[in-house]
């Protein structure tokens, strides 16, 4: 693409998530007029925040930033996004519900876990998360992520760790970061995963996770983004918009879904459906903070509960909820079948054991169900998937590799970069 810009059809990115507001990003950088398709009102795809009338910042699920993701690292200014970081550890909640702290669980293991009487595993286990973090250190995110799998779950037995410590401590936690307490995840998506909470911080953005795509939208040029505008169909380099406009491209970049791809590329029998975790929200306004400002996330390691996961996003970042108010956010993972009123009831049953009678004074706010919360990746061969369909057709996103905001905008990344050397 080596004419002047304001002679070329401009390259249609029909998506504005976040491997299509990258993907445009890389492309005008470069001087390669971008024209991006987002169906709904918003950008961000999932990776959402909504506002209530009385101001609370809810996101479309409980989602953090892992702050050395390298893709993220590449393309995102933290300053603009004022980050604000979760404590390193966890309250987590065990089966006879006592509860325990962690300080620090991966970045000093031995500190963090109490010594020989720690309800949480032997020191041997203690000694084998210090192995790993000294293995992961080792390693480049690629060269983990290249490693052979095994699922997650087998990895940990065959590391050695006994079962209390994988019940107490690695289910409940990675379990909640995979949406599978099974850990049935490819394993070496583990260890790239364990690897950015041992060398990063998990953080939010002040205003909530939806400034991180919103960022990358304001670098394009007025106009470049058009929400409301649904794609019907792809005809070669043609786009044809639900309200029957069409757009002759460049070429043509699909960034949704692999689902959605699917649907727009009936003609290429090598697309399928994507397998998915679900996951569902609720949120509540509490008139105090139960965590005390600890900003330590609560992890649940009783099995057949309800809530994994609770946590209280104003503490860490306190723009998420109005002046005198607490957020709390109440993950529940997998399938449930429940009707709202009978899920939040039953939220609440669970969470006065946790907390006390000050649960009876929270209000519910909203319950997000996410059935299209994170691609399945399971182990086996290497799943990622050929991002260049046609010498002018392209797809991304996070589907065709890893479940992760990183591998998002690298596949974005590596779209524009084949585009540019076409």
């Amino acid at each position: 693409m080596n004419v002047p810009a304001s002679a070329q059809l401009p390259v249609v990115i029909i998506g504005a998530g976040m491997a299509g507001l990258t993907c445009a990003n890389y492309l005008h950088r470069a001087g390669v007029p971008v024209v991006v398709l987002e169906a709904t009102e918003a950008v961000g795809g999932r990776v959402r925040t909504d506002v209530t009338a009385d101001g609370f910042r809810l996101d479309h699920g409980f989602q953090v930033l892992l702050t050395k993701y390298p893709e993220v690292q590449r393309m995102m200014d933290y300053g603009a996004l004022d980050l604000k970081a979760f404590r390193s550890g966890a309250v987590i909640r065990l089966p006879d519900g006592r509860e325990t702290t962690l300080q620090n669980p991966l970045q000093n293991p031995l500190a963090a876990f109490p010594a020989l009487t720690s309800p949480i595993g032997t020191l041997a286990d203690k000694l084998r998360i210090l192995s790993l973090v000294q293995h992961v250190r080792n390693h480049s995110s690629e060269e983990l992520l290249a490693h052979p799998a095994t699922d997650t779950l087998t990895f940990l037995r065959r590391y050695g760790w006994s079962e209390q410590i994988i019940d107490t401590f690695f289910r409940p936690f990675f379990g909640g970061v995979f949406l599978d307490r099974s850990l049935t995840t490819a394993s070496n998506f583990f260890e790239f995963v364990f690897q950015q909470f041992v060398e990063g911080e998990a953080a939010v953005p002040a205003l909530g996770i939806q400034q991180i795509p919103e960022q990358l939208a304001k670098r394009l040029p007025a106009g470049s983004v058009r929400l409301n505008s649904p794609v019907e169909t792809v005809e070669g380099t043609t786009v044809r918009l639900r309200g029957g406009e069409t757009l002759a491209a460049a070429a043509v970049v699909v960034a949704t879904d692999g689902d959605t791809t699917a649907r727009l590329l009936p003609h290429l029998p090598q697309l399928h459906a994507t397998a998915w975790r679900r996951t569902t929200c609720t949120y509540f306004a509490a008139p105090a903070s139960p965590g005390r400002q600890d900003k330590l996330l609560r992890l649940n390691a009783a099995p057949g509960q309800m809530a994994h996961n609770v946590c209280f996003p104003s503490d860490v970042a306190p723009e998420y909820a109005p002046p005198g108010q607490t957020l709390v956010s109440v993950s529940t993972h997998g399938e449930h079948h429940l009707p709202e009123t009978t899920l939040v009831a039953m939220l609440h049953a669970e969470l006065m054991l946790w907390f006390g009678d000050e649960v009876a004074q929270w209000k519910h706010l909203r319950t997000y169900h996410i059935p299209h919360a994170l691609p399945v990746y399971a182990n086996g061969p290497a799943q990622h998937q050929e991002l260049q369909l046609s010498s002018t057709l392209y797809r991304c996103g996070d589907y065709t590799a890893y479940p992760s905001l990183n591998a998002a905008m690298a596949s974005g990344r590596q779209v524009a970069e084949r585009i540019l050397g076409s």
